[in-house]
């Protein structure tokens, strides 16, 4: 999908991206997220291990379609990249630990 020179949303005027802020908010979204999606996995796993899984599964798979949505919106694709990572970090630390 092409989008025009002016973003998706054609606002008419294309602001420069701002990296150093947007970094910021994607390193603390994704500390925040990291830490709360591998607590509530590690509860979890204390039941069943199955259960952490799927109840993973079932969040991802329903917030994906939300957050496919607004990854170009100014401000949210930098929470959007956030709570990716975040995710990432979580799952991969309840395989490893």
């Amino acid at each position: 999908m092409s989008h025009p020179p002016d973003g998706p949303y054609g606002y008419g005027y294309s602001e420069p991206t701002p990296w150093a802020s947007g970094i910021a908010v994607v390193v603390l979204v994704t500390a925040l997220t990291a830490t709360g999606v591998y607590a509530f996995g590690a509860a979890l796993a204390q039941i069943h291990w199955l259960l952490a899984v799927a109840v993973n599964l079932i969040a991802v798979g329903g917030a994906a379609p939300t957050a496919w949505r607004w990854r170009y919106a100014p401000v949210t694709r930098w929470v959007i990249a956030g709570l990716g990572a975040g995710v990432l970090v979580a799952w991969l630390s309840l395989l490893l630990f």
